[in-house]
């Protein structure tokens, strides 16, 4: 077995939701579940199918980010992955229920605008993935002015009263 990383090449300002499902029908079901639940969404999705052809299966409403979204996957090339990258002002929160909620989505390993490298196990019979990190690591723990900053955060985006 060999271990590899591939980071996620995108804008850093996109959100992208990397995860796993079983079933070709993936691609038609989350391209379903994104427009039902934030009507005009700009998003590409890829999908990388594990049997037969092998092939990377894509969809979406914004032609750049489905070629983004096909070149990620097929740099990943791991077995049954998914990873949908969102237009600017479209934002995970707003869509990752109704993504985990497809039949088919097995996991969700992230959802975020951070950078991300996706760990990969490679085997004689294909390649998986092992996990994400997703962005930096930690410096220290929040400080009352800290925690005011992000109340504060919250609210001037919508997000709290």
């Amino acid at each position: 077995m060999e271990l590899s990383i591939v980071g996620i090449e995108k804008p850093e300002t996109l959100n992208l939701i990397l995860g796993q499902s079983h079933f070709i029908k993936t691609v038609e079901d989350i391209h379903e579940a994104l427009v039902t639940a934030v009507p005009g969404i700009q998003f590409g999705l890829a999908f990388c199918e594990s049997s037969g052809p092998a092939l990377v299966r894509a969809t979406g409403t914004d032609d750049v980010l489905i070629e983004l979204a096909k070149q990620n996957a097929l740099a990943l090339s791991a077995g049954h992955c998914f990873i949908i990258f969102l237009g600017e002002g479209f934002y995970p929160i707003n869509v990752l229920n109704a993504v985990k909620g497809v039949p088919e989505v097995c996991r969700i390993y992230c959802a975020t605008a951070n950078p991300v490298e996706v760990i990969l196990a490679e085997t004689e019979q294909g390649r998986g993935i092992l996990g994400v990190v997703d962005g930096v690591k930690t410096k220290g723990v929040e400080t009352e002015e800290d925690v005011e900053e992000r109340k504060n955060l919250l609210r001037a985006i919508g997000y709290k009263l």
